[in-house]
């Protein structure tokens, strides 16, 4: 080392590490509109399929089938907040792989449910047959799966970046989990609606509103 090279003061280590955690906290910060649009899409799916078997009547389409059309907003906001950000944290990269994880398991659970549904229709028919009743009830025990799955990346989200409203969203996704066990499938679909609600809608406002937040009062530090 060149021993005429100026060392850093403590006043100056002081403001280097101060501009380092801000630089880390600009990369840091993102809207919640992702959040609000799946904990919305999700309620919408559980509720109209509520609606369907409340009132008897049948959409042309399966209901579902708006999670899917709900990937492309999701992509679109995903390229709009990495053009946004232009240092990626740790923190951050580590719960991108989270989420990402729990995309994977949740097609691979819709996959897993639907082929157990099919193999198990021939026994449905045989123990209607045997039993005089209506089939077993297999689909009351499917809502809880989808429960605890739902708790899993978001409890720990909450839980990692001390976030409160999603900490409690993935322990009330759980809650739910074990009522639905319990409850009849109408009921097991409301409160999965009320979990998507709980887990990722309003932790979304609450995310989105410190969003604003912070932009309004970094365009009033550059001016």
């Amino acid at each position: 080392m060149d021993h005429n090279e100026k060392k850093l003061t403590e006043k100056e280590s002081l403001e280097l590490i101060a501009a380092m955690i801000t630089k880390a906290k600009d990369s840091y910060h993102s809207t919640g509109t992702a959040a609000m649009m799946w904990g919305a899409v999700v309620a919408i799916c559980a509720l109209v399929r509520l609606a369907e078997l409340q009132f008897g009547f049948k959409l042309p389409f399966d209901i579902y089938l708006l999670t899917l059309v709900a990937i492309i907003p999701q992509v679109l906001i995903s390229i709009r907040e990495k053009k946004e950000r232009k240092v990626k944290s740790y923190d951050e990269t580590y719960m991108d792989y989270i989420w990402l994880g729990f995309g994977i398991c949740l097609f691979l659970l819709i996959h897993a449910v639907n082929l157990m549904f099919r193999a198990w229709e021939p026994a449905a028919e045989a123990y209607s047959q045997l039993s005089g009743k209506n089939g077993f009830p297999l689909y009351e025990y499917v809502h809880p799966l989808f429960l605890i799955l739902y708790g899993l990346p978001t409890f720990i989200t909450g839980a990692a970046c001390k976030f409160r409203p999603m900490l409690w969203g993935g322990l009330f996704c759980w809650a739910c989990s074990v009522a639905t066990v319990y409850t009849p499938f109408k009921t097991d679909l409301l409160l999965t609606a009320l979990s998507a609600i709980a887990a990722w809608f309003i932790p979304g406002l609450f995310m989105e509103k410190e969003y604003r937040a912070y932009k309004k009062q970094q365009a009033a530090l550059n001016v």
